[in-house]
């Protein structure tokens, strides 16, 4: 926090956008903290605008983002077909992907834009699971919304005090989202069968690059 709170006294909202951008891009960089000491010195040295603030993390995170879903499309998607056999990633699993990502995709980012490490792959497991993109980028500019307005009127209303809570918030997050995602893979292994054939239904023509 402090290392990135001297860099932003020194180069204003450039650090906020490209650290936040970098990480939305698939780098895990402390975007949420950028966020947080960004709101932190607009409330008290008043050298930023808590607006501006805002709306740059909102921007880091869209631009991040996209570049993050067109890696995943472009690259991810094709690594996927090419060598997902390899690694157990059958024509059947690629489309159970990606199917969930189209009935879930925007609750899958939205979720995701809140926990630091999923933040960070959010787009790229979007763009390689060919969530289509009008919903992902609904998606995206929402999660941004809210994520950088929450966070740093939170930040800029509240100081110090909410640093200490939001690190309590991100760890039981954290926990929460470890177990959701552990229950989500036992069913998932358990139902594969049946969650494949609707995947199969949904998509039925083969998978190839678009």
């Amino acid at each position: 926090m402090n290392l990135i709170a001297h860099l932003i006294h020194l180069y204003g909202l450039v650090v906020v956008a490209a650290v936040v951008g970098i990480e939305c891009l698939g780098l895990p960089l402390p975007g949420e903290t950028a966020l947080l000491a960004a709101a932190f010195d607009a409330a008290t040295r008043h050298d930023l605008n808590i607006g501006a603030v805002i709306l740059t993390a909102i921007g880091a995170v869209i631009v991040g983002r996209m570049f993050g879903y067109i890696i995943g499309r472009k690259f991810g998607f094709w690594l996927l077909l090419r060598y997902g056999n390899y690694v157990g990633l059958t024509e059947g699993r690629i489309k159970l992907g990606q199917y969930l990502f189209q009935c879930h995709g925007g609750k899958i980012i939205f979720v995701a834009q809140f926990a630091p490490v999923l933040r960070a792959f959010a787009g790229f497991l979007a763009g390689v699971n060919g969530m289509p993109w009008r919903k992902f980028l609904l998606a995206n500019a929402v999660s941004a919304g809210v994520w950088a307005t929450g966070y740093g009127y939170a930040a800029y209303w509240a100081g110090r005090e909410f640093e200490q809570m939001q690190s309590h918030i991100a760890s039981y997050l954290a926990i929460v989202i470890l177990v959701a995602l552990i229950v989500l893979g036992v069913l998932v292994h358990r139902y594969e069968a049946q969650l494949i054939a609707k995947a199969e239904r949904a998509i039925p023509e083969p998978l190839r690059l678009s």
